[in-house]
């Protein structure tokens, strides 16, 4: 098979298509022939050295995939050759062919096309276990999200709004900010103009965010805690404003407020087949009815990885870009 490998650290063009040893199930495991593959800020960290597969999983990029079962290996149930499946992943996604533990598998949603259904289940996953089983965002609160247009802020918004909450979001553009309105955001903030502490107080009758799902780190850490509310949340998914910052440990107490960070990649696998078998039960039932979309900017073949990461990190793209097999 072909698969996308990183030689050496660098930039995008360290992607290379390359031929490689087709993966074999193991116990537990399925074989999946891919159909596509998406663009996560993980896989750019892999690429420029930062972020290393956790130990045993594939070298090659890739949190997610979707495509058909092609093998299904000792002690699997459930699963048969030909089914449509998504899949969590450690690693691996960039690839004709991906292994996935049976325990992170998903069957494509009714309605929906087997590559479009790559773009959901690292968002997916990310969006209920930090926003709902984490910080456990209740009807008729509100949720600030930043990057509201991204992958995982375009999935944020749709499920918050499903079970009945406020959404907010930070974007930086017009356009963006439009496209997340479109999901049923509520609060609308550009932060190239606006101060998201301010803007969201004054939306909230000055009681401040329930829950904030917070992709920035330390640069956004004294200011997410200033807008926290009284038993607010604040749930940090990512390090794009760096990874040390400052906190007032004083606010915190004041607000009887909580602050917790989480990954998904090293986490172990009764962990994500638990995360998995919750969206299975509470998140899939939105796509079969309508209620929620993945949100997909454009698809590319994945021999093209590269220009998929290029996009990416020039954050010209709203939602998910795919990586195609065909």
């Amino acid at each position: 098979m072909h698969a996308i490998t990183i030689p050496e650290p660098g930039g995008p063009e360290a992607l290379v298509w390359a031929e490689v040893p087709d993966p074999q199930p193991g116990e537990g495991e399925v074989l999946v022939e891919v159909a596509a593959s998406a663009v996560n800020r993980a896989d750019i960290m892999q690429r420029q050295g930062f972020y290393d597969p956790p130990p045993g999983a594939s070298p090659y990029p890739g949190l997610e995939c979707s495509g058909r079962v092609a093998e299904v290996g000792p002690g699997v149930s459930g699963w048969a050759v030909g089914d449509e499946v998504c899949a969590l992943l450690a690693g691996g996604g960039y690839a004709e062919k991906a292994v996935v533990p049976a325990g992170q598998l998903l069957p494509v949603p009714q309605g929906l096309d087997v590559r479009r259904a790559a773009a959901l289940p690292e968002v997916v996953c990310t969006v209920w276990s930090n926003v709902f089983m984490v910080a456990h965002l209740r009807p008729g609160e509100t949720l600030l999200v930043h990057g509201g247009s991204s992958g995982i802020g375009t999935m944020a918004i749709q499920l918050a709004k499903a079970v009945g909450a406020k959404v907010a979001v930070t974007a930086g553009t017009k356009e963006k900010l439009e496209r997340c309105a479109e999901l049923g955001a509520d609060i609308l903030i550009n932060y190239r103009e606006q101060d998201f502490v301010a803007e969201v107080k004054d939306a909230t009758g000055g009681a401040g965010a329930d829950v904030i799902l917070d992709n920035m780190g330390a640069k956004y850490l004294d200011r997410n805690v200033q807008a926290l509310a009284v038993n607010g949340r604040l749930a940090i998914i990512g390090m794009q404003g760096g990874r040390k910052g400052e906190l007032d440990i004083g606010t915190l107490l004041a607000k009887r407020a909580a602050v917790s960070a989480t990954s998904l990649r090293a986490r172990p696998l009764e962990e994500k087949a638990a995360i998995v078998a919750a969206v299975k039960e509470h998140v899939w039932p939105l796509f079969t009815g309508g209620h929620v979309r993945p949100v997909v900017d454009r698809e590319m073949p994945l021999s093209e990885a590269a220009e998929g990461h290029r996009v990416v990190e020039e954050s010209g793209h709203i939602g998910k870009v795919l990586l195609v097999t065909s």
